[in-house]
């Protein structure tokens, strides 16, 4: 069954969020021109408590951008993005959300985050996402969303390692590029990796 995958085009990583991804609106368009073409649409949501490991706003001292080590993990510090049952938490009004069966939750966990739209960093909890793909019998995902580098790269190298068929929809993916060249080198890590770079306009035709 050929699956979409939507990572995270939720408003705070939008326009004017809190954690904006630069030109992240742009990946709504393609996003919604293609999703009558798959048999099964699932999106996934950041949803993080308020006090959450990743938010520089919980560790006196420190500021967006910083590195700490939690639990002999690497963490980058970001703002306060996504919290649970907030209006940033949402999927993006202008998504279409008709064709989604299901939107599954990651970085629940107040101690751990979670890239990956199949576990946590640590790989220590699943999202529940890889369990209901393999009861449908899926073998083939295509993936898009927000962002490139971080969310999409994680949840691509799961996907791969668990076995799936996995396509990265590049025009339908947008990154932060904090250091210059860090999507271009996502994008080189993925397809080293056995992941398969594609165009919305590919997909549909």
């Amino acid at each position: 069954m050929k699956t979409l995958i939507i990572i995270d085009v939720q408003n705070d990583f939008l326009k004017n969020g809190s954690l904006e991804v630069p030109y992240g609106n742009e990946v709504i368009e393609p996003i919604n021109q293609i999703m009558k073409n798959y048999e099964l649409v699932v999106a996934t949501k950041d949803w993080h408590p308020l006090n959450h490991v990743s938010f520089a706003s919980n560790h006196p001292g420190k500021k967006n951008g910083d590195f700490i080590k939690v639990n002999n993990l690497d963490q980058i510090l970001w703002p306060d993005h996504c919290v649970q049952n907030t209006p940033g938490a949402e999927l993006h009004s202008e998504l279409d959300q008709s064709n989604i069966t299901r939107v599954f939750h990651k970085g629940t966990d107040p101690e751990i985050d979670s890239y990956s739209t199949f576990f946590d960093s640590a790989q220590r909890n699943s999202t529940g996402l890889k369990n209901f793909l393999r009861g449908l019998y899926v073998n083939n995902i295509y993936i898009m969303g927000l962002a490139t580098e971080y969310c999409v790269k994680f949840s691509v190298l799961d996907a791969m390692r668990l076995g799936f068929v996995t396509h990265v929809i590049e025009d339908g993916c947008r990154g932060i590029d904090s250091c210059a060249g860090d999507v271009q080198r996502a994008l080189d890590t993925m397809v080293k990796q056995g992941a398969k770079i594609v165009t919305s306009q590919e997909v549909v035709s």
